[in-house]
């Protein structure tokens, strides 16, 4: 691509292989031009969702990317922090942050063997959208957490209705405890006019 990619080419991407080419692309400026440029605040609503749950260490941060959840929690005093995800060029970047203990690249559409379970507390901003990862993964993710863990996820209000995130979280009920939701605002006024509104809904519970 000539230019940096945007959030419309993550919405487009179609396979794991698109997406660890396109943020092979963006990792060098992800950072700068996607989160300071858009105003994208869903990492810190994560952050303060958890932390309102009274989240504690050891988390694992899905779709870790940058790191830039990692970052909210460590200044919140939250340790150790795992992260995971599918790019290898993302997690380089946060890796040279130092707030996180391990970095592993996995696909959270599988089930996982991280080193670092059980997890007291699971978060993620920005993984569970158009073209990332569907709800099916939410047992994955619930494999690796331990019983009390508190999860703060973040999932595109239309993604959410979309692709059933409603029916999968029901069926879950049995697994999970204390669910909540609040709708959260993606980015801030300084995002363009086309995504300066997109909502997102941070999905809080316990695992049971």
């Amino acid at each position: 691509m000539a230019d940096d990619p945007d959030v419309n080419d993550a919405y487009a991407l179609k396979s794991p292989e698109d997406v660890k080419a396109l943020y092979q692309t963006w990792a060098h400026s992800y950072d700068t031009a996607f989160h300071d440029g858009q105003g994208y605040q869903l990492p810190r609503e994560v952050a303060a969702g958890f932390l309102a749950g009274n989240g504690r260490g050891p988390v694992l941060d899905v779709g870790a990317g940058t790191g830039l959840v990692g970052q909210h929690l460590r200044a919140a005093g939250i340790d150790p922090i795992d992260g995971v995800d599918l790019s290898d060029d993302m997690l380089r970047v946060a890796d040279m942050k130092g707030h996180y203990r391990h970095l592993m690249a996995g696909d959270i559409t599988r089930p996982l063997s991280l080193k670092g379970e059980p997890y007291a507390g699971v978060v993620s901003a920005g993984t569970f959208t158009f073209g990332h990862v569907g709800p099916g993964a939410l047992q994955h993710l619930l494999d690796v957490a331990d019983t009390g863990a508190v999860f703060a996820i973040s999932v595109n209000a239309a993604h959410f209705d979309a692709d059933g995130f409603g029916p999968a979280l029901e069926a879950l009920s049995d697994q999970i405890t204390d669910l909540n939701f609040r709708q959260v605002r993606i980015y801030d006024d300084r995002a363009d006019e086309a995504h300066r509104n997109d909502m997102a809904r941070l999905v809080l519970f316990r695992n049971a």
